[in-house]
């Protein structure tokens, strides 16, 4: 299999797209973060004194996967159709899951938008939170599947 972001010379390059037809792409996302009890149950009772902590990791989220390209140098910059963010509280492991959905009219995919969605949204949360946890940790972040384009759909296992 060969990158495509590397040129004939095994430079850095960006991809071109033009020539691939429009498709409805959509991409799936998820990670967690993880947080101490007394951490969780702060954010569930709407007690983190810098606010509401799934409004803003939400709003994160979102402003992160319309600006993907300007923090992945070789993604593209796209007209995104729609992203949803989602939280799990998950009370048995103190965690909380974020789930991206990215969906695009486009020539190339949305999948660096929904991860970069979902990083966001827990580092969003991290930073609400660090003043009473500064040992949260982010972890499983992934794509869940994927679909539209040449290569086609993808559903992860």
């Amino acid at each position: 299999m060969s990158l495509t972001h590397l040129d004939k010379k095994g430079s850095v390059c960006m991809v071109d797209v033009s020539p691939k037809p429009e498709t409805v792409r959509e991409a799936v996302a998820r990670g967690r973060i993880t947080m101490q009890p007394q951490t969780f149950n702060l954010i569930m009772s709407g007690q983190i004194k810098k606010g509401d902590v799934f409004t803003t990791a939400k709003i994160a989220g979102i402003m992160a996967a319309k600006n993907t390209p300007f923090l992945i140098p070789m993604c593209h910059p796209l007209n995104i159709t729609h992203v949803e963010i989602s939280f799990t509280p998950l009370s048995q492991e103190n965690a909380i899951e974020i789930e991206s959905q990215v969906k695009i009219v486009g020539r190339t995919g949305v999948e660096m938008e929904a991860l970069t969605a979902v990083a966001v949204a827990a580092l969003t949360i991290y930073d609400m939170c660090k003043a009473v946890d500064k040992g949260m940790r982010i972890t499983d972040i992934g794509l869940l599947k994927k679909t539209g384009g040449k290569s086609g759909g993808y559903v992860r296992e």
